[in-house]
């Protein structure tokens, strides 16, 4: 028997509408989403971060951020009762599964992990915010943020090791690896514009708010990658590679309006208005939802920066 060309055009649109009619009648799971965690290590709270979405009808799948490293995938995402659990292999340190299990209700989440040495943690967090409004239509006029001589408005962070940055004729140096630094003054959407210059093999980090690394690195003539220079670590990778040589003075000019990032990298878009998923690794604090301060990487090699200013939104 022969159908016409009609009759197999309503057989699909059929199909489509009744596979449309199921998918929308069954209910989402309640651990979609993006979620902000704190994972506690001793006496310490440490950022984290987790991301679950689904793949096709059924699985769940996503992506997980520790207090270090990169945003790692997530073959398997388990859900039921309120109960999800997953599992991933080590990235830097140790060698084992990290095995994490925990409790959604609602907007919150908690439960305990046993990292890659095996030693178990208590986690805690909530659902992100979103962070996805317009741009200002106005900015104020860029204000320095360094001292030609003085390290006036900078800190290291508590707990930290001693300081080893200082300030000469304008120039902000850390001469081999130590403390990270950061602004006393919190920011929440700025326009950053800031200059630096590192060795060969060095590398370093420019935090928006504390939370999102843009990478410094020496990555001259390598493929663009999320992890070398210009990329939000882990997470966006820009549209082309504009490392310069190592020893040559080199510039940023990043926007960020809530999760929407801009990067400029020597006068070239790289990244434009990309939205940052999450928190990346080193992390000051996963509360995305508030300001936070520039903070620069000092941990991984020597590096200076220089005229460094800030603009804001006007009322």
């Amino acid at each position: 028997m022969q159908y016409s060309i009609k009759y197999y055009k309503t057989i699909t649109f059929l199909i489509v509408a009744l596979l449309g009619f199921n998918l929308e009648a069954q209910e989402v799971p309640e651990v979609i989403g993006h979620w902000d965690l704190e994972v506690q290590l001793g006496d310490q709270w440490v950022p984290s971060w987790l991301e679950v979405k689904q793949s096709g009808s059924k699985a769940l799948v996503g992506y997980y951020v520790s207090y270090a490293g990169s945003a790692r995938p997530i073959s398997e995402v388990h859900f039921k009762d309120k109960l999800v659990s997953f599992s991933i292999p080590p990235q830097w340190i140790g060698s084992q599964y990290m095995m994490f299990t925990g409790t959604v209700n609602g907007d919150a989440m908690e439960g305990n992990l046993l990292d890659h040495t095996g030693t178990p943690h208590a986690f805690r967090g909530v659902r992100a915010p979103k962070l996805l409004y317009a741009e200002p239509e106005k900015w104020s006029k860029p204000k320095p943020l360094l001292k030609e001589n003085a390290l006036d408005g900078w800190m290291v962070p508590t707990g930290s090791d001693t300081n080893q940055w200082f300030v000469k004729d304008g120039v902000l140096t850390s001469p081999a690896s130590g403390s990270n630094l950061m602004t006393e003054e919190k920011f929440m959407d700025f326009k950053l514009h800031i200059e630096f210059r590192y060795p060969e093999h060095s590398n370093s980090g420019v935090y928006l708010r504390g939370r999102y690394e843009v990478q410094v690195e020496d990555s001259y003539g390598k493929e663009p990658s999320s992890v070398y220079l210009g990329g939000v670590y882990g997470f966006l990778t820009p549209n082309e590679n504009v490392a310069m040589k190592p020893g040559e003075w080199q510039t940023y000019d990043i926007t960020l309006v809530g999760r929407r990032v801009t990067v400029v990298a020597n006068g070239k878009t790289i990244i434009h208005k990309q939205i940052i998923p999450g928190i990346t690794g080193g992390a000051l604090d996963s509360k995305e939802g508030e300001p936070g301060p520039i903070y620069l990487q000092g941990d991984h090699g020597p590096v200076e920066y220089r005229n460094i200013t800030i603009a804001v939104p006007e009322k």
